[in-house]
């Protein structure tokens, strides 16, 4: 048996960051750290930390000491409530994501509309749409470009901002910017910002590549991350043998060890540990 690891596989810097800092707040602390929400999108990592003390609360009202702000974000109006309510907080949003925040604020202030890119439902695109103030519109897939562009026209604004979720499909980024050059007038002036984070973009590029090697590739993440996801949308498109695994337990031996090429690619929320013990027991069973 061939076992092919994707080069890019497991943490991104911002997910690493996250996970370290909470680690050291945890050791050293004898108090209940709280997070507001998952910290990230991995069950094998949560429950490490949740084991640690960690606890997760969905609303910073439900805080009663140090919170900790999740990688993918929070909405502006939380860091009003936190300190109305005096919750220290421990800022662990991505940098990346900091940035499109900091971002999306000044060009609303310079009057342009904004069209955000990315999952309606996803932490990260409900934080960064909570910064980009009334004339913003949130684009999840091609479907909402029209109604986008007819909220755009509504607000009689000249200037565009098109700006992405860090962890959204490279490909699907590049349609919709297309699509919106081609229905907005050239009288508007149009700005594009690609921010789909590096290390999204060469996940999702050596995914493609290594799923068209391969008779079986595994994608292994959280089920609710959406940069694995993307990964698995991208896998199946190239190869007809892909599954989507959050560790070990998922593995059915006997589905995979007929096959004799195997790829594996993680999402940038699985830890190292996860894949090794993969790929240990494909090479067991091998």
């Amino acid at each position: 048996m061939i076992i092919k690891i994707g080069k890019t596989s497991g943490f991104c810097y911002g997910v690493k960051n996250a996970v370290e800092n909470a680690e050291k707040e945890l050791n050293n602390s004898s108090e209940t750290i709280y997070c507001l929400g998952e910290l990230v999108h991995n069950k094998d990592v949560i429950d490490k930390l949740q084991q640690k003390g960690l606890k997760i609360i969905e609303s910073i009202e439900e805080a009663k000491g140090k919170t900790i702000i999740r990688s993918h974000g929070i909405e502006k109006e939380i860091y009003k409530k936190a300190k109305q309510n005096n919750i220290d907080l421990i800022d662990l949003t991505c940098p990346i994501v900091l940035k499109i925040h900091k971002t999306v604020q000044e060009y609303s202030k310079k009057n342009y509309y904004i069209f955000l890119i990315g999952i309606n439902k996803h932490p990260e695109t409900i934080g960064t749409y909570s910064f980009c103030g009334e004339n913003s519109t949130i684009i999840s897939n091609i479907d909402d470009i029209n109604k986008a562009i007819e909220n755009f026209e509504k607000s009689k604004l000249k200037n565009l901002l098109v700006i992405s979720q860090t962890t959204y499909s490279l490909k699907l980024f590049e349609e919709i910017v297309e699509q919106i050059k081609q229905k907005i007038p050239n009288t508007v002036n149009i700005e594009i910002k690609n921010t789909i984070c590096l290390s999204t973009e060469n996940r999702q590029k050596e995914t493609e590549k290594l799923s068209k090697e391969v008779e079986l590739i595994i994608i292994v993440g959280g089920k609710n991350s959406s940069n694995s996801i993307k990964l698995y949308e991208i896998a199946l498109r190239n190869c007809k043998n892909a599954i989507f695994i959050q560790n070990k337990n998922d593995i059915k031996k006997e589905e995979i060890l007929k096959y004799e090429k195997i790829g594996i690619m993680a999402g940038s929320s699985t830890p190292e540990k996860v894949i090794k013990e993969i790929i240990e027991l494909l090479h067991k069973g091998g």
